[in-house]
């Protein structure tokens, strides 16, 4: 029987540049050499194994040149079998195969596990609906990037494709944290594939993703009392009393608050948080009680959803209302100028600024943690919640200190 065998064709190729690597198919002491269509540096081709080494893809390059020639093995046997073998020479042999090869794409050689792409979508469909929503969104700037993405294995995700890719997103995301979220949900898509044992390959261990500093987003508690007394018109009251609500409530998320059902007997509110899915609970205090009797609903404990059925849309008005907040100049035709006292302000303001105050007040950062939902399965963490007379006593020191000037 014929024999195969990988041959590195450096006949014709310069010194220090890649050769085609072929299959020699070899049959009564003539051979004839089929294009794998791969081509190597003389020092990625181990002769003596016969496998690919010290290259980037050597994985999966060496996955596909094993299939291929057991691909032409097994042909080998068939022709055998049918009796058409001993008629065909070398170049015959070679010939059919090479046919039979065109008839498999090479991307079906790939398992499809070993694919970027299927484990990055595998990995997204895990996650809630926002979260995932984000990783389709990375795919979909990668794949802008580079069209050939859905044929990428972990291997061909080098640490150059990296930085050629933040250079492409920097044309279209000045920020570089939004930059980053790209980059991390890549990051984290590698890691699951070598816990599953898929790839070794992790350009990230030279490829370094570091933060910038975001700009401030709290208030300080002088800040605060001064926003939470401006003088402003009814429709921004409502907008304003809904900032301070969140921040009495330790910066509740905007979902959350917008879905609250009601009150329990001990006079708390308890609901799954929508980031992470934890139980959570806090303690009603009579200033947030004032506000939600001002603005109670019927189907649900705040009546946003009388004139919005989207919390999107209003957390989206919300904030467009608190950036407003300050000197207003009428002009003519009664068009109004705003001159705002804090231009960027936003509903996650208050959630900072009472975290930020709370460390001010020397609370241990525990407490500050349990109180913003934070944490996992730690031991302080499930004493946290089961004493939540500490997270408790630390929303009262914090209101104490803002609104009356007491520590």
């Amino acid at each position: 029987m014929a024999t195969t065998k990988f041959y590195l064709d450096t006949r014709a190729t310069a010194k220090g540049k890649p050769a085609p690597l072929k299959l020699a198919i070899t049959k009564n002491g003539k051979t004839a050499l089929l294009h794998l269509n791969i081509s190597l540096l003389p020092e990625q081709w181990d002769k003596k194994t016969g496998k690919i080494s010290n290259h980037p893809n050597k994985m999966f390059l060496n996955t596909y040149i094993t299939r291929r020639k057991l691909d032409a093995d097994s042909e080998l046997l068939k022709l055998i079998e049918s009796g058409e073998y001993a008629k065909m020479k070398a170049l015959d042999l070679k010939n059919h195969i090479e046919i039979l090869y065109k008839g498999k794409p090479e991307e079906e050689s790939i398992p499809v596990d070993r694919l970027f792409s299927y484990r990055l979508k595998k990995f997204a469909g895990n996650k809630k609906e926002s979260t995932k929503g984000v990783y389709l969104h990375t795919y979909n700037r990668m794949k802008v990037f580079d069209p050939n993405l859905d044929k990428l294995t972990f291997e061909d995700i080098t640490r150059e494709w990296l930085v050629s890719f933040e250079s492409f997103l920097a044309k279209t995301a000045p920020s570089k944290n939004a930059r980053n979220i790209h980059l991390r949900n890549i990051r984290a898509v590698f890691n699951d594939a070598i816990e599953d044992e898929v790839t070794n390959s992790y350009p990230f261990r030279r490829f370094k993703i570091r933060p910038v500093p975001t700009a401030k987003r709290s208030l300080t508690a002088e800040q605060l009392r001064t926003l939470f007394n401006y003088p402003v018109e009814d429709y921004a009251q409502r907008h304003l009393d809904m900032f301070k609500l969140i921040f009495f409530l330790m910066g509740i998320n905007t979902i959350d608050l917008f879905n609250l059902k009601g009150i329990n007997n001990d006079g708390r509110i308890e609901y799954y948080r929508a980031k992470t899915g934890r139980l959570y609970s806090i303690k009603i205090e009579p200033e947030a009680m004032e506000l939600i009797d001002k603005y109670r609903g019927e189907s649900f404990l705040l009546n946003m959803h009388d004139t919005c059925n989207n919390h999107h849309y209003y957390a989206k008005r919300l904030n467009k209302a608190l950036q407003r907040i300050g000197k207003t100049t009428i002009g003519k035709y009664g068009a109004k100028t705003f001159k705002p006292i804090y231009p960027s302000i936003t509903t996650y303001w208050a959630r900072h600024s009472w975290a930020t105050i709370a460390a001010e007040l020397e609370i241990p950062k525990e407490t500050i943690a349990a109180a913003l939902g934070h944490g996992g399965n730690t031991v302080t963490d499930i004493y946290i919640d089961f004493d939540r007379k500490k997270v408790d006593s630390a929303n009262r020191k914090v209101l104490d200190w803002v609104l009356y000037g007491k520590r």
